[in-house]
């Protein structure tokens, strides 16, 4: 207001008016905007739109993303917000691969699944069937016929009991990227070691060692095996210290077999 200058009621009431017409449109647009979002609300949780449409599936390795989702036992006839997650999440983790399963809705109409698997430690043949091991020690059904082992060694001449569950103490122990490395696991047991075993490695080279001190002394393999020529393959002995036998010749071994006789 300038100095000596007065404004009268007469011209304030124009402006006054127009605050508060503002202000009420203001209002009725909120309360008119949450209105219509609730009954947006209780249209999409009384329609299908809420039903569930698809299963997300996230974390797994073995087990397929169908396999999982059929586990669920989910019924796609509710909404996803009636969906009962903790008794879905105890349906997955009745299948010995899984170790935890969490489920979440998400809008507007899917199930997300997340799964944890224990690891498969190795692949047991018995007869001409392969069994995986889980990292828990729990053996598997075997393989249906022309499956494949993948991602584990296959463990030959073992039996359930204190040899092959010493090997699987150790193996858990042994960095993924070494457990990687191995192909088969023969058991090989001698009177001075009841634990003994043969490895034979995916780059061709053979190991003797023992179970008993498997996971100690695997860890050295790569940088031994760094240290070799890749063209001269043979046996590295782990069992005390570490030392390495280049395959003889097959002329040689013909040799001491004609020697031998």
């Amino acid at each position: 207001m300038e100095k000596g200058k007065v404004i009268s009621i007469e011209d304030r009431i124009p402006k006054l008016k127009k605050i508060r017409k503002r202000n009420t449109n203001r209002r009725l647009i909120f309360l008119l905007s949450l209105f219509f979002i609730l009954v947006g609300c209780v249209l999409y949780f009384l329609s299908p739109l809420s039903h569930v449409k698809s299963v997300e599936v996230e974390g797994n390795r073995y087990l397929s993303k169908a396999q999982i989702a059929k586990l669920s036992n989910i019924n796609k006839n509710q909404s996803i917000w009636k969906v009962d997650t903790a008794q879905i999440a105890a349906n997955i983790k009745e299948k010995p691969e899984i170790k935890s399963a969490e489920v979440v809705p998400v809008f507007p109409n899917s199930i997300k699944i997340t799964v944890s698997e224990h690891n498969k430690m190795a692949y047991l043949l018995k007869g001409k069937h392969f069994y995986p091991i889980l990292e828990n020690g729990e053996i598997l059904d075997g393989l249906e016929t022309g499956e494949i082992p993948v991602f584990a060694p296959v463990l030959i001449d073992f039996k359930e009991g204190k040899a092959l569950n010493r090997l699987l103490e150790e193996l858990v122990k042994l960095p993924e990227e070494i457990q990687n490395l191995v192909s088969e696991i023969h058991y090989k047991p001698t009177k001075m070691d009841p634990y003994h075993i043969i490895m034979y490695m995916n780059d061709g080279f053979e190991v003797s060692a023992t179970s008993e001190t498997l996971s100690e002394k695997m860890v050295h393999y790569p940088s031994i095996a760094n240290q070799l020529d890749p063209k001269v393959k043979g046996i590295i002995d782990l069992e005390v210290g570490s030392f390495f036998k280049a395959y003889q010749p097959p002329e040689q071994e013909e040799e001491k077999e004609k020697e031998g006789e």
